[in-house]
């Protein structure tokens, strides 16, 4: 399958696209077609998601590490070792799709590209032009290096060219964010942060739909692009934002960083304006303003608030918050169940909210005890979450609305004709449109046509074998086994006899010859005899 290009990078489509008058489903007539059930739940929207998650998390915490190490912060080590670590984590999902040997280059291309960009942050921060220009020739290096090992590994299915462009677009929209964020212009950096951590997605929809057409049978012949995974695949973007972005706001704003936490959080509206976009498509405006409604007051609001009183060490206020978040989280979780008509229960939403809540709040906990190896851990278990989360609540909106996600079932493919023809007293042997010549001719003995069992055999596939001793021939086609002996007319079929008809005998020629009619009949062949040529034609469905 040949990817086109627009495909791999292409942003991905709003809900609204993918799901086009969902709003008031429920009144819609049903058309009247034969589809597969629609589900978030298939081994290639599995392998959609991990990507999602290990690239998206590669992104986000490559930006973070580049400006947090161009700084000098204290936690600038904790953050390129948690960069480092994602990529170790990628192994195992390379290690079972192309094994150890994969796996193994794949850490050797994919780490020294995190060496790089640290490189290319050092020789900026010391003005070393000539270090700036040998770290861009080594991530240049690796883009196309590691486009060949994609393209090599998928056997082509994602093509190099295709591969290459995109890893372009990454190590270029990264280099955005470091550069805007250096000459101290956050909010464009961080409008172009949100641009490169919403490529990854593009990324992972094309290299998962390489994957599973190179693989089909260990994805079940699944899709990784439905409209299902692709409903799967947006929620777990705005969600995994969401969660980056909020910890690292939090990070800047107990900093004391105004400029960068103000621009951080104008990124957040933009990632919670896309949010409820995306509920307007599924439950309509009503349901989009509800949602903001809730979303924004007592969860978004509440972060700074939680900063404020950690950082002044007020107890009360923070309790208060904390409360303020325990109302989001009922009131949310309540919402969740109702506009999902039951399918995401209440219990289980208010647990992965608390969860999500609690993982946010440590990770600022721990960053503003100094512990930030701890805090980068919590903050990778919970951007982790947060895919989770897109999985459950796709689940449920593709369960409540499964017409609108269903695929047109893909047709069988039409079966493929064999055709043998062959003639009496003839050694020519066609089979569809190869030709042939026998050692010996089909003949006419005793009112009954014969024709030479091997290269029947052999002309459709199946093996032969000839013991002498015996005078068995064994014929093995698929899972079948069938036994022939010479001057007899009992054959076996799996072990199950079967009277011939007529004897089975070795003509002059050395061959073993068997009844036309019985071989036909016994394999499922259609039999046509023109009398007036002696001619032979059997057709088969394969």
């Amino acid at each position: 399958m040949k990817m086109k290009m627009k495909k791999f990078i292409a942003p991905v489509l709003s809900l609204t696209l993918l799901m086009p008058g969902i709003a008031g489903a429920a009144a819609a007539p049903q058309t009247p077609m034969t589809m597969m059930k629609a589900s978030v739940n298939t081994p290639a929207a599995d392998l959609r998601a991990n990507l999602d998650h290990l690239l998206s998390e590669h992104f986000a915490l490559a930006v973070t590490a580049m400006a947090k190490a161009y700084d000098g912060t204290k936690d600038a080590d904790a953050a390129y070792k948690a960069l480092d670590q994602n990529a170790l984590d990628m192994q195992p999902a390379i290690a079972s799709l192309y094994g150890d040997a994969g796996a193994k280059e794949f850490e050797r291309i994919f780490r020294a590209h995190n060496k790089y960009t640290d490189d290319l942050v050092k020789a900026t921060k010391m003005g070393n032009q000539a270090g700036i220009k040998q770290a861009q020739a080594n991530i240049n290096g690796f883009v196309d290096e590691f486009s060949t090992f994609l393209s090599t590994a998928t056997e082509g299915k994602l093509p190099k060219a295709a591969a290459k462009q995109a890893l372009q677009v990454h190590e270029d929209l990264v280099q955005k964010v470091f550069d805007e964020y250096v000459a101290g212009d956050y909010a464009d950096a961080y409008k172009a942060y949100r641009e490169g951590f919403k490529e990854m997605f593009d990324v992972s929809k094309a290299l998962s739909t390489a994957i599973t057409a190179q693989m089909p049978e260990k994805f079940e012949n699944t899709k990784a692009d439905t409209k299902a995974a692709d409903l799967r695949s947006a929620l777990n973007h705005l969600a995994s934002e969401h969660f980056a972005l909020s910890a690292l706001q939090m990070q800047e704003e107990f900093d004391g960083r105004t400029a960068a936490s103000n621009a951080l959080i104008t990124a957040e509206a933009g990632n919670t304006a896309d949010f409820k976009a995306a509920i307007a498509s599924v439950y309509g405006n009503d349901g989009a303003n509800a949602f903001e409604k809730i979303w924004v007051t007592n969860h978004v609001n509440a972060q700074s608030d939680y900063v404020k009183a950690v950082k002044n060490n007020d107890a009360a206020a923070r309790a208060a918050v904390e409360k303020r978040i325990d109302g989001f989280i009922t009131e949310f979780a309540t919402f969740l169940d109702s506009a999902t008509a039951g399918n995401l229960p209440k219990a289980a939403g208010q647990e992965a909210l608390t969860t999500h809540e609690n993982q946010v709040q440590n990770v600022l906990n721990q960053y503003a005890a100094g512990n930030y190896d701890a805090s980068y851990t919590t903050n990778r278990e919970g951007f982790k979450v947060m895919f989770g989360v897109g999985q459950a609540l796709g689940n449920a909106i593709v369960t409540q609305f499964n017409d609108k996600f269903q695929e047109p079932a893909t047709p069988a493919p039409a079966p493929e004709m064999t055709t043998v023809w062959m003639q009496l007293n003839s050694k020519m042997l066609k089979i569809n449109d190869k030709t042939t010549n026998m050692d010996t001719t089909p003949v006419l003995w005793k009112n009954t046509t014969y024709i030479p069992l091997r290269f029947l055999s052999e002309g459709i596939g199946a093996k032969v074998k000839w013991d002498k001793k015996a005078q068995q021939v064994t014929v093995m086609a698929g899972d079948d086994i069938l036994e022939f002996w010479v001057n007899n007319n009992v054959m076996e079929v799996n072990d199950v006899k079967k009277n011939v008809g007529s004897t089975v005998f070795v003509n002059k020629d050395g061959r073993t010859q068997v009844p036309l009619r019985f071989i036909a009949e016994l394999l499922n062949w259609d039999v046509k005899w023109a009398q007036k040529d002696g001619s032979i034609t059997l057709t088969k469905s394969m």
